[in-house]
């Protein structure tokens, strides 16, 4: 069956196409006029006006916590602590007794206050039980007294390799957890509210509604600081043979076995979702000044960030390869991605494949490790939202002389890396035509950063192709996946790119049924 789908335009992001896709089965056969392919095809679809781009691509997403943030109650619309205990008062009234509270998307930078909660402000509003509220970046959590006693964390506790525990004058813990702390509490708290496997699937759905057709997606195991959702390759599993995108697992694994196991429970799974590898992290977030840098953040003297990767990462990243799957690791800070660098320098010196090895966020960068990345041909994942929410913020934190170094998008290209765009959700909202934007307006920060229209597409196609190890967007013989909007995204300026409508979503030659009246944010 061949069926040809046309509009007034086929736009990729190095050029102007045609005006229609040939799709053989579940492949694009060929891409040009209508009037030339009309003929071969058996069946037309046509949208008129519209144009036609490759599908796009999430190469950083975690689905199982963007599902969360959809159906979980979440501190987005607060503006202050007070307003933020009723949210928790409320949440907790429709519980059963003593059954823990988690809530996510606090942000410091938005309330009153200025400042994190601490366990006091959240007895206040959920007396005796259980609760854990987690900042927006993922890499802060605070707990409150209850949840503080189930996991037996007390002024005795010490500080956890890669993470702390903030303290009082008297050294008991105020209830902050920084990054692998986090974990201490976690692993004790079962998520009543977590999302279910038809629920991820919606999500998944919703996702296929923005244009996007695969994702790069973080999945944990049950541990770590999102533990409280279970085992998310499981969850991805059992709705494998469902799914309306594709999913390219990267699991976040503590171990080789634990790796190799996802591996194979992955592998024996629906076609749609695919082993790619491990997800490890280098630090935490600018937010949270967590990120590691070489010199203190301008704004807390003291306090140069967590370096969190071992010699014992660098093994598992060594597993990783030889299983023929990518390495992504996580890397805010400047000391953390040449650290990073400095790894997959080392892994490449080993027989790796460059194109398998991905820096996830690149977010402050030297002008060295900009060119190392280039010359080295490893993948910069990056996020392009992140400039949307840090850009109140940003130069205050990380200071004048680093902040031209900060998400250098422009600085990447011209070293000749490959840039690849995701948005973390739930860190941010996953609508890659506002990533495409901030890529090209920066939210106003050094604009000498921005991309053009063209690269800006190519984030979340040729670039996100490769990130997810897929074969080059709307190429003869590629999977049939594009997008129908309602204008040229690189024919409009980011404000009107923003505004962007998804007519249709296609993936493997065949339009995904989408309720568009369903919220893709929790915004």
């Amino acid at each position: 069956m061949r069926t040809l789908f046309s509009a007034e335009l086929v736009q990729s992001a190095a050029d102007s196409l045609g005006d229609s896709v040939l799709v053989d089965s579940d492949r694009v056969a060929t891409v040009g006029w209508r009037r030339d392919l009309a003929a071969q095809a058996d069946d037309e679809q046509h949208y008129a006006g519209a144009t036609i781009v490759p599908g796009l691509r999430d190469a950083h997403i975690h689905p199982v916590g963007y599902a969360s943030a959809l159906t979980g109650i979440t501190l987005d619309s607060i503006t202050d602590l007070a307003g933020m205990g009723d949210v928790l008062r409320e949440a907790a009234e429709s519980l059963q007794e003593n059954a823990p509270l988690i809530v996510t998307r606090f942000d410091d930078h938005a309330v009153a206050e200025g400042r994190l909660p601490t366990r006091i402000d959240l007895d206040d509003a959920v007396g005796d039980r259980p609760a854990l509220v987690h900042r927006y970046c993922g890499h802060i959590a605070i707990a409150n007294t209850a949840a503080l006693a189930a996991a037996g964390v007390d002024a005795a506790t010490p500080d956890p390799s890669g993470g702390s525990l903030d303290r009082d004058g008297d050294g008991a813990p105020t209830g902050v957890l920084r990054e692998t702390a986090i974990d201490l509490v976690t692993v004790h708290i079962e998520d009543v509210a977590k999302p279910q496997p038809t629920q991820v699937l919606d999500a998944m759905t919703r996702l296929a509604g923005l244009g996007i057709t695969s994702i790069g997606g973080m999945l944990g195991l049950g541990d770590g600081p999102w533990s409280s959702l279970g085992d998310e390759v499981d969850t991805m599993v059992s709705i494998s043979g469902h799914l309306p995108i594709t999913v390219h697992a990267l699991v976040i694994a503590r171990s080789r076995d634990a790796l190799l196991d996802a591996k194979d429970r992955i592998d024996a799974a629906g076609q749609r979702l695919r082993w790619s590898g491990l997800k490890l992290f280098a630090d935490g977030s600018l937010g949270g000044h967590t990120a590691a840098m070489h010199e203190p953040f301008a704004d807390a003297p003291d306090e140069t960030g967590t370096m969190r990767l071992t010699d014992a990462d660098v093994e598992l990243a060594r597993a990783a390869v030889a299983a023929g799957g990518m390495v992504a690791i996580h890397a805010i800070g400047d000391r953390a991605n040449g650290a990073v660098i400095d790894t997959f320098e080392t892994l490449i010196g080993e027989g790796a494949q460059p194109d398998r090895l991905r820096l996830e966020h690149a977010s402050v960068l030297t002008n060295a490790d900009v060119d190392r990345i280039g010359a080295l041909g490893i993948t910069a994942s990056v996020q392009p939202a992140f400039l949307g929410s840090e850009a109140d913020w940003l130069g205050t934190r990380v200071g004048e002389d680093r902040l031209p170094h900060s998400y250098p998008f422009a600085s990447l290209e011209a070293a000749g890396a490959t840039l690849a765009a995701g948005s973390d959700s739930p860190v941010e909202s996953p609508d890659p035509f506002a990533g495409m934007a901030l890529a090209r307006d920066r939210a106003g920060l050094t604009p000498q950063e921005s991309l053009d229209p063209s690269s800006a597409l190519a984030l979340f196609t040729d670039g996100g192709a490769v990130a997810l190890g897929e074969p080059p967007p709307l190429a003869i013989g590629s999977p049939a996946d594009f997008v129908v909007v309602d204008r040229n995204p690189v024919a409009v300026d980011p404000d009107a790119l923003r505004q962007t409508v998804v007519i249709a979503t296609v993936v493997g030659g065949v339009e995904v049924p989408v309720d568009r009246s369903q919220p893709t944010w929790v915004g």
